[in-house]
């Protein structure tokens, strides 16, 4: 008789990564992702301890998918770093739509929010690049990152399908606009 296959930790994310992509967070629930990978649910409960930690082992690797697309923008330098930052996060969205959703468009009830490194990155980028303190800084991304979210929740939908030129645009726009105005009040 042949050895069983084994189901590996690495498998059992790979399929929930590809079943959430092709199906929404929806599709991870034992059962489904058993049958996906064509087994029982045992391997799953041999090497996740419960559900919610596959479910938020889902989420780290989607996070370093996503933490890719923002190295994968900073190495094309076709963008300034700051702005890539952005570019990344909605191109994110336009093209991972489900992976984006699961990571910044879940209900946060209940998880303990704090800041990741690309927020505090990004507020270091702003930081250095424009003279600001940590506080204006905080609230110049505060600003940019509510518009550039706002954007990649409307590519991530599929209610607004815009070009990279003009995104790049407006999102300069915006970043002088913000900088002009924060400029102004730390002057008077």
């Amino acid at each position: 008789m042949p050895p069983k296959v084994k189901i590996t930790k690495n498998d059992i994310i790979n399929k929930g990564l590809e079943l959430i992509r092709n199906k929404g967070e929806v599709a991870i629930n034992a059962r489904y992702l058993a049958s996906a990978l064509g087994c029982s649910t045992q391997p799953i409960f041999s090497n996740f301890e419960s559900m919610e930690d596959l479910y938020a082992q889902l989420i780290t690797e989607a996070y370093k998918l996503y933490l890719d697309f923002i190295q994968n923008e900073l190495k094309d330098g076709k963008y300034p770093p700051y702005k890539a930052y952005g570019m990344a996060y909605i191109r994110f969205a336009k093209e991972e739509k489900e992976l984006f959703k699961l990571l910044f468009m879940r209900d946060r009830t209940g998880e303990e929010l704090s800041t990741s490194p690309d927020f505090e990155q990004s507020v270091e980028m702003i930081m250095k690049a424009n003279n600001f303190s940590r506080e204006i800084a905080m609230l110049m991304h505060l600003e940019m990152w509510a518009f550039v979210h706002g954007i990649a929740v409307m590519m991530a939908t599929s209610f607004l399908e815009l070009d990279e030129d003009l995104i790049s645009r407006i999102i300069s726009d915006v970043y002088l606009g913000v900088r002009t105005k924060l400029l102004s009040e730390d002057k008077q």
